[in-house]
């Protein structure tokens, strides 16, 4: 009995040794400082394999002293600069307080250009997030004049809604930004990416793709991208659309529709909304909408110029993030019925 009581104490003795020893273990940083990157909803595992993978502290350490101070879920995104001398609790602290040299702004895929507006608009109330200095957001038409030298709209359709010219040349990603700076040099940054991107994207397109111009491939990307979350499914997704597109068969996708309704969509997409005919209505009219609808990240733009050969003409979704494709109107319709009105 004498010795379990003894186990017990030591034991205890222990973990209250390890509580107030363990932030106190001293941090390795490089002679330079250290710059670590914390993103947009990055995990505590993340962080601590990445302070292990540079040699700062054990992944064990780093996650034990989070859990001591309840940090684990307080993490804030930002480019961060430490200098020797630190520890585990330092550098934890910091990144709880988010006092980084640069603050981070993430564009989800998918997002519209109103969706950034906002997030921008926004930010100085977002823990975490970049405060930009005032007046430095412009208004659309501004900043359509701002980037008239990059031929932002070219391309584009002569009968699109001025407010769309400007939608999906903006690439989404996780961008770090100090404090105080200008709305409109991050707007101008993410163009630049966004034009590198497609770029890039259309030098690697496919010798018989029906797409004309680099335009396109974006406005198709666009739409790939609203279609399914899934990274796996965008390439057939892309030969779907692509199919269509070579045997003049109309895309009907329910996004470009949704697009076309503008602040008119509730929620709930009804027969009379895709018999209504508007410019982004693809099942009323040929080819591609006017525009992009949205902003398509790098998977989605390989899609849409290089997508794998396939006889696909339709898809469906499964009801668990994934895609069903069929080659023809008989096998669609079963997809149909197994996996949309069998709920």
């Amino acid at each position: 009995m004498k010795k379990i009581l003894a186990l017990l104490l030591l034991a205890a003795l222990c973990a209250g040794t390890a509580w107030y020893a363990l932030p106190l273990w001293p941090a390795t940083i490089p002679a330079g400082g250290l710059n670590l990157s914390v993103r947009q909803g990055s995990s505590l595992a993340r962080l601590a394999n990445d302070l292990q993978r540079q040699e700062v502290a054990p992944a064990f350490v780093v996650q034990a002293v989070a859990r001591i101070r309840g940090s684990a879920r307080k993490l804030r995104a930002g480019e961060y600069l430490f200098e020797s001398p630190q520890t585990v609790a330092d550098i934890l602290s910091a990144i709880e307080a988010g006092n980084a040299k640069q603050l981070a702004v993430t564009v989800v895929e998918g997002s519209r250009l109103s969706d950034v507006y906002a997030l921008l608009a926004g930010a100085p109330a977002q823990p975490g997030v970049a405060t930009f200095a005032a007046g430095t957001l412009p208004a659309r038409s501004a900043l359509r004049e701002a980037l008239a030298s990059d031929a932002i709209s070219a391309g584009a359709s002569a009968t699109a809604p001025f407010d769309s010219l400007l939608e999906g040349y903006f690439f989404p990603d996780t961008y770090f930004v100090a404090p105080g700076s200008s709305a409109t040099a991050l707007l101008r940054l993410m163009h630049k990416r966004m034009r590198e991107e497609l770029a890039r994207a259309w030098e690697q397109r496919s010798p018989d793709t029906p797409l004309k111009t680099p335009y396109e491939a974006l406005i198709l990307a666009s739409i790939i991208e609203k279609e399914t979350g899934r990274e796996a499914d965008r390439p057939l997704v892309g030969s779907v659309f692509v199919n269509r597109l070579r045997i003049g068969m109309r895309l009907q996708t329910d996004p470009t529709v949704i697009y076309g309704l503008g602040d008119k969509f509730d929620g709930n997409l009804r027969k009379v909304d895709l018999q209504t005919d508007t410019p982004y209505n693809t099942y009323t009219r040929n080819g591609l909408p006017p525009t992009p609808i949205s902003l398509p990240g790098r998977a989605s733009l390989r899609a849409a110029v290089a997508p794998p050969a396939s006889e696909f003409l339709y898809f469906v979704a499964r009801g668990d993030g994934s895609s069903e494709f069929s080659r023809n109107l008989a096998e669609h319709n079963r997809a149909v019925a197994k996996y949309q009105l069998s709920r």
